[in-house]
């Protein structure tokens, strides 16, 4: 069985940004659909994502939706940074702050996850 947590740092501002966002959860969609393990974190810029995909009127909200149940989090510190932490706080979504206010990609990496990033 494979193992992968996909980090989204895309912001949200260009075309080529949303691109990323939807390889990241297609990617993550097909190793669910496997039977793998997928994880998904919201990074840096890429934090900005939650509160967009949280809208049902977004184009990827359902496959967002679909993989709730895989999100492990958002980046705490980034989603201050980037001023999306009470738009996080108000999702699904947890913020995450393991390392220094930041996800603990080391955690994953020991866990057995091969760490992609988007």
């Amino acid at each position: 069985m494979a193992k992968a947590c996909f980090v989204l740092l895309a912001d949200t501002d260009t075309h080529e940004a949303m691109g990323r966002m939807v390889n990241a959860l297609t990617s993550a969609k097909e190793f669910v659909d496997a039977g793998d393990e997928a994880v998904i974190v919201f990074d840096g810029a890429g934090t900005r994502w939650v509160p967009e995909l949280e809208s049902e009127d977004h184009r990827y909200h359902r496959l967002y939706a679909d993989l709730l149940d895989h999100i492990a989090g958002a980046c705490s510190y980034c989603a201050t940074a980037f001023g999306v932490k009470d738009k996080i706080e108000a999702s699904q979504v947890m913020l995450l702050s393991d390392y220094r206010g930041h996800p603990s990609l080391h955690t994953f990496v020991a866990d057995g996850y091969q760490v992609i990033t988007f």
